[in-house]
């Protein structure tokens, strides 16, 4: 009943998807939809990503990837770390993708599989993330155990790169060492079906990292993880985050609103409450950091500390009612306030910023819906 909401637009993702596709092809795509899709709403962005040509989906948590079978996703999904042991039975019985990465947890893996066998696994490999992964020769030894054992199948070997977005020599450095390994494995008789390395910005940016899969994430939400990654794609962000003016009044020069009093109005102005805060996922810092909203088409901005469940924003003398529209992210009209400018504001990445709204704003999706 909120006035505030997300709106995700499904169509958005679905080309995005499938101008991804195109771009890595004959890779195929693994759609990466953990932390409720970036934001976006894990099921409905599945859906979609699967409509645009995704073949595989990717999680990070059992949980999540029990939520897209219980949907009625029948595709592979890909575990994008190692789960816990106490959840290696879920993983079997929600016929999970797992990666591995430790004997400890390959063991355990393997005391679950009954009839299921054999059970498809993806190797990763530490490259140079040094996050998660097996050494060099730890995989190797891994890979050996997988396939001496009738239990599993090792259908997959993978890496995951640090900064394909900004550093080249860096990345291909990852590519050459994990081209060493996969040759590594061949010498020892061992050839998974599938190899993949590449999130977005390696697809985009480094066709030879493409391999069998590239598991891309941010870019199907029409989103880069730098400027210059696939700059000639056309990829469009698929959230908008909206509100709308609940109260006006009209305050002198001088006037500081807001918790604190950190700042006061310029000029006499009209000030509007919007109904959207920090609880939201509206950040506090950005009444002190240059944030802007939208109202008819136009930007302006915060007046006062950005407080748990309200924005006071300074329109000056502009016309203003109650019910106006107010676009916090995303386009309205020809003007946009994206998440890259918020991203600037707060000194982060434009993935925290979708990432952050919060679910008491609820999604509301359009172009493309489901039954």
């Amino acid at each position: 009943m909120r006035p505030s909401r997300v709106e995700v637009d499904l169509e958005a993702i679905r080309a995005n998807v499938a101008t991804i596709a195109t771009a890595v092809a004959p890779a195929s795509v693994c759609a990466v939809v953990k932390a409720d899709g970036y934001g976006h709403g894990d099921v409905p962005v599945a859906e979609m990503a699967l409509e645009g040509g995704a073949e595989w989906l990717a999680v990070a948590l059992v949980e999540e990837g029990i939520r897209l079978r219980e949907a009625g996703m029948s595709v592979p999904i890909l575990l994008l770390s190692e789960p816990t042991p106490e959840e290696a039975p879920l993983v079997v019985e929600w016929n999970l993708v797992p990666t591995v990465y430790c004997h400890s947890f390959l063991e355990v893996l393997g005391g679950c599989i009954g009839s299921e066998a054999p059970l498809p696994v993806h190797l990763k490999v530490d490259t140079g993330m040094h996050r998660v992964g097996a050494g060099p020769a730890d995989g190797l030894e891994l890979a050996m155990a997988i396939e001496e054992n009738p239990a599993f199948e090792l259908e997959g070997v993978w890496t995951h790169f640090a900064v394909a977005e900004e550093d080249a020599d860096f990345t291909q450095s990852q590519i050459d060492r994990f081209d060493a390994f996969v040759a590594e494995l061949a010498g020892h008789d061992i050839d998974p079906p599938i190899l993949h390395a590449a999130n977005t910005a390696g697809g985009l940016c480094f066709p030879q990292a493409r391999y069998s899969m590239v598991r891309a994430g941010l870019g199907i939400y029409g989103l880069r993880p730098a400027p210059d990654v696939g700059p000639h794609l056309e990829l469009r962000p698929a959230m908008r985050v909206v509100s709308e003016v609940s109260y006006v009044r009209r305050h002198p020069a001088g006037t500081r609103p807001s918790y604190g009093r950190r700042r006061a109005l310029p000029a006499a102005a009209k000030v509007a409450t919007v109904p959207i805060g920090y609880a939201d996922g509206v950040s506090r810092r950005l009444s002190d950091t240059g944030g802007v909203v939208l109202v008819r088409g136009r930007e302006y901005p915060y007046a006062g500390t950005v407080t748990m469940d309200q924005i006071l924003v300074d329109l000056g003398n502009d016309p203003v009612e109650v019910g106006d529209e107010v676009v916090v992210m995303g386009v309205q009209g020809t003007a946009e306030v994206s998440a890259e400018r918020w991203a600037g504001w707060l000194e982060t990445i434009n993935y925290e910023i979708v990432c952050n709204f919060g679910p008491r704003l609820p999604r509301l999706y359009t172009g493309g819906l489901l039954d």
